[in-house]
């Protein structure tokens, strides 16, 4: 006792209690997936608050000298399979009551109860100090070590704070309408059951309205089913606002809807509205689901879920390296289906797995914040089969070997879905999100990171020859980009099934007269040749600018590969916007092929005797002052942009490279370069930049030049953005990472000036790396989305491992019967040898 004694005493100056703001890691190792549940619990460095697995502290301590480590057990106890009660005498657990997790009848997140041993050890010796141990310690030591545990323990982690965010998925206003609403005396009163549309007699999706107590059937679902439209047709005659969806009626609310509002609203004098028409709110019981259970329900009669999830079947767990499953943290299951093929790529293994201990022997001194760890971590914890393992069941004996069921234990990627998504409007959220926009972010971190040494990403980089030619010069121009996917595009007008199609929407059309609900539509059935048709088939340009004739005329442009990568991503664009502008999903199946020769899609540059554009810029915007280098922009044409829910700097782009022609110029050019990379990027006008070496406009920032700099960009690199975005510091930051492969061009000698700058050296710089081979590919996974809409469903991945097609649904990892090829989002293919 004396020892410990005095080795606490000779580390009680390193010890802290947690302040306010300090993050305390005591969920999650920084290094592996190890958590207090895990066979040697956690250690939580008692100075630094990071969190440390047994295989790991040692390594902690060696880099750091930090001695004392608040050591963290839990055991998971036996749960009784009744719901109403436990024989911990815990009280019994409710089921959700509400679309929301985090508060008063959402979601319980902690669903396992567990017994917690907690004491201090002291590296190296790993000496244990319980809590007895310090009740017989000298009051200095007694009191500091005690603040410090307690502290700990009370702290909120920060994988608990991310996961745990109070979300509410049935988040309603007030209406405006409600607390004046008008009711007519008309006497009218409504039975407490019985109900039917007024119009066609419908049974079920009734609304009552508010104002008259009309009983009218709700709107047509997308499939077809549903109401048919009728109390919305009322209020397009009367203008009366609120309705009242009759069976959801209980003593605590109902589902009432705004048309004016054009939404679920909340009316705080409902009990009084329904008074009004003899309907005793305390005594009604729910009939009818509620707009969230329909919107699940909706959903799921999609019948993507079923065929997606292969769930018509018996599918065999597997388990072992590289089947390792991953936990949903709230919609991130487009993180998971990404990550899981990533790294099944060898690139990806190569940088992040095969240097793991490398990686970790250089990590900074908070690693939770470190990309190349994060990244690192991940990769092992999917290949490496420590967590492929069957997740134990609630009613099991810990000390007992589990049986095997489709869930794993698995891994949950807190930290480095935390990182990833750190600053990110988005990405940051709970929300679900779109698999290949997170793709590519995740694409462009790695870009940011791997300026130097080897670059995974390459393995998907490719340029793409765009050709266009002036059609009344017959001259050529040819130009190349980047890019990293192929979005295919689907010519709903190529459907092999057209004819039942057609016959589908005369039935729908003589239902909805007849006021009868309407059967599913049938999906589409698109030939894949017809999509890669739509990509290759030349593209019709009506305001050109040609250089040959100096006026505006029509020209065709071709888009060609430049370079195969080694790896193609295919993107299905499912997702597009109908005339009314709102966002939705095209029902297709696409006969995907398991092998692909695109070699007939190959550029050609230049042909013999092809005559080229002059390169002469356009002329400029006219402006009322020639001392002005900006353009002036119609500000009506960005509003009328903006109002659409584009982002700014595109609308400004859009009526830039238009010419101010109109609201649908700039609105063609939107819907042709939403998927561009650098769509939403700050708009860069000739006038702003300068050429390096020439004479700057303006003064740059030597305090933005410094901080540009400490980012790890050369002092020619940061000047260059921000003399490219009128010296603003913000904008500058994000022009440089979008134009991260013309900066790489700019290799810096020792003597602080670029390549292209230094004497003697006149070549132009190199483009960027690309990998080039034979366009011939085999299919190697495949991401589906089940849902409406990117903002909304499931995603889940098949991958081929050893021939055999594997499902990796969240935790559960299955050997796949019948993969749905046909109904992926995004392809991912790999060359194939000659």
């Amino acid at each position: 006792m004396a020892e410990l004694n005095e080795v606490l005493m000779s580390v009680l100056s390193t010890i802290r209690v947690p302040r306010p703001g300090d993050r305390v890691h005591k969920d999650e190792c920084a290094f592996s997936f190890a958590s207090p549940e895990s066979e040697g619990g956690l250690y939580v460095c008692m100075n630094t608050f990071l969190g440390f697995g047994s295989q790991y502290v040692d390594r902690h301590y060696r880099k750091t000298g930090q001695k004392a480590y608040l050591h963290i057990k839990r055991t998971r106890r036996v749960q009784k399979e009744d719901d109403n009660s436990s024989g911990s005498g815990d009280p019994p657990k409710k089921k959700p009551t509400r679309l929301a997790i985090g508060i008063e009848g959402g979601f319980d997140v902690e669903q396992d109860q567990y017994d917690e041993d907690v004491k201090v050890v002291l590296l190296p010796d790993r000496q244990e100090v319980t809590s007895e141990d310090l009740a017989t310690m000298p009051d200095v030591v007694r009191e500091r070590v005690s603040l410090s545990m307690a502290g700990l323990m009370a702290a909120d982690s920060v994988s608990h704070t991310l996961q745990v965010q109070q979300w509410d998925g049935e988040v309603r206003q007030e209406s405006k309408h409600a607390a004046d609403l008008q009711q007519l005396d008309n006497g009218v009163k409504i039975p407490p059951s019985g109900w039917k549309c007024e119009v066609c007699d419908l049974q079920e999706n009734l609304w009552m309205n508010l104002t008259d107590g009309k009983v009218l059937c709700g709107r047509r679902y997308f499939d077809g089913s549903g109401g048919n439209n009728h109390a919305l047709q009322h209020f397009q005659q009367t203008g009366y606002p609120l309705a009242v969806k009759l069976g959801t009626i209980t003593p605590d609310g109902a589902d009432v809807y705004s048309y004016d509002e054009d939404d679920m609203v909340l009316d705080s004098k409902l009990p009084e509205h329904l008074a009004h028409f003899g309907i005793d709110m305390m005594t009604m019981e729910k009939t009818e689901r509620t707009m969230t259970e329909l919107e699940i329900a909706v959903n799921q009669r999609v019948g993507e879920w079923e065929v997606i999830q292969e769930s018509g079947t018996t599918l065999r767990p597997l388990w072992g390296p590289g089947l390792t499953g991953m936990k949903n943290l709230g919609n991130s299951c487009y993180l998971n289906s990404v990550m899981q093929v990533l790294f099944t790529v060898p690139d990806f293994q190569r940088k992040y797995v095969s240097n793991i201990e490398k990686i970790f022997e250089d990590a900074p001194s908070d690693p939770t914040q470190d990309f190349k760890t994060q990244v690192a971590k991940l990769g092992y914890g999917l290949l490496s089969g420590e967590y492929s393992k069957p997740a134990p069941d609630p009613g099991d004996d810990p000390s007992s070997t589990p049986e095997p069921r489709g869930d794993q234990v698995g891994i949950a990627p807190r930290m480095f879905k935390a990182l990833i998504g750190r600053g990110h409007p988005e990405f940051s959220t709970n929300r679900q999100q779109d698999a290949q926009e997170f793709l590519l972010h995740f694409i462009n971190m790695v870009e940011r990171n791997c300026r130097s040494g080897e670059n995974p990403s390459e393995a998907f980089r490719f340029l793409v020859e765009e050709r266009i030619v002036c059609q009344q010069s017959q001259k050529a121009k040819y130009t190349q980009r980047v890019d990293y996917i192929v979005q295919l595009p689907v010519p709903m007008d190529q459907a092999t099934n057209k004819e039942e199609l057609q016959e589908a929407e005369r039935v729908r059309e003589a239902a909805e007269a007849a006021g009868a609900p309407t059967p599913p539509a049938p999906r589409a059935c698109i030939p894949f040749t017809a999509c890669l048709a739509a990509l290759s088939e030349p593209e019709t340009l009506t305001d050109f600018w040609s250089s040959a004739v100096q006026s505006k005329t029509t020209a065709t442009k071709t888009t060609r590969f430049a370079s195969f990568p080694d790896y193609l991503i295919i993107q299905i664009k499912k997702f597009t916007f109908g005339l009314d502008w709102v966002p939705k999903k095209l029902d297709v199946s696409i006969d995907v092929p398991d092998t692909l020769d695109l070699s007939a899609l190959c550029g050609t540059g230049q042909q013999p005797g092809e005559e080229l554009l002059p390169e002469v810029a356009p002329p400029p915007l006219i402006t009322p002052d020639v001392e002005v280098k900006a353009p002036v922009l119609d500000d009506s044409t960005v509003s009328q942009l903006c109002e659409m829910g584009f982002p700014l700097e595109a609308c400004r782009k859009a009526v830039y490279y238009t010419g101010n022609t109109g609201i649908d110029a700039a609105m063609n050019w939107v819907m042709g370069h939403m998927d561009d990379p650098d769509f939403s990027a700050p708009l860069v006008l000739p006038a702003c930049s300068s050429a390096p070496g020439s004479t700057p406009t303006e003064t740059i920032s030597e305090e933005h030049l410094a901080t540009i700099v400490s980012m790890g960009f050369s002092r020619d690199q940061a000047t260059r953005a921000l003399r490219a975005t009128s010296n603003v510091l913000e904008r500058a930051v994000d022009w440089i990472f979008s134009h991260l492969d013309d900066l790489e061009s700019m290799e810096v000698s020792e003597g602080g000036r670029s390549a292209g700058e230094s004497e003697g050296s006149r070549e132009p710089p190199p483009g960027p790396r690309v990998r080039d081979g034979p366009g011939k590919y085999e299919l190697f996974a495949f991401i589906s989305h089940m849902g409406t809409s990117t903002m909304c469903g499931h995603y889940v991945c098949h991958i081929k491992k050893d021939q055999q097609w594997v499902i990796f649904n969240d935790q559960k990892v299955c050997a796949s019967e019948k993969p749905p090829k046909d109904l992926g989002y995004l392809y991912f293919y790999r060359r194939v040898s000659e």
